[in-house]
């Protein structure tokens, strides 16, 4: 049985996933990196930005929670309910659309959504190892870097960069 379609204070109704459409749950930095990955791949997304420190919402086939393994991630199927935003909000207070649901629909290819969300989580292969050893490298010839690699903006960028790799 469907929940009833309750407004919110935000103008949000409540749907049932598992009927239509199952969604995934991702963190707000996750989401929107993969968001960018996927591009025009991408089928309709959710924003909450209520939620702890903010979730996106991608929309997959039924019965993909069924099956769905993909770490830091929550999918949610028959039994869940979503906060769908008005049409047209693309931004809160509130849940809000980051892609708005289009003639084509509202769902995004699972294997893609996991790939990309992988690709966001991640660390790039190489890039962590790269970045470590340019710092490495740096750090023997600058003597700002020995004792604060912030007061040094090419150590500083090369911390930065360790640690976007590790993300």
């Amino acid at each position: 049985m469907s929940s009833p379609r309750l407004p919110s204070a935000a103008g949000a109704t409540l749907h049932d996933a598992g009927h239509d459409w199952d969604a995934i749950r991702v963190p707000r930095s996750v989401g929107l990196a993969a968001l960018a990955i996927l591009g025009p791949r991408c089928g309709a997304a959710i924003e909450d930005p209520l939620r702890s420190s903010g979730v996106v919402y991608y929309f997959v086939p039924t019965g993909t929670a069924d099956k769905w393994d993909v770490e830091n991630t929550t999918a949610l199927g028959r039994g869940a309910t979503l906060a769908i935003p008005p049409a047209r909000r693309t931004e809160g207070p509130g849940p809000h659309w980051r892609i708005c649901p289009g003639d084509d629909g509202w769902i995004t290819d699972p294997d893609a959504l996991a790939a990309a969300i992988t690709d966001a989580f991640g660390p790039r292969i190489g890039e962590e190892q790269e970045a470590m050893r340019a710092l490495l490298e740096h750090s023997q010839s600058c003597e700002q870097c020995v004792d604060d690699h912030t007061q040094c903006p090419t150590g500083h960028s090369l911390v930065r960069a360790v640690r976007e790799a590790r993300r």
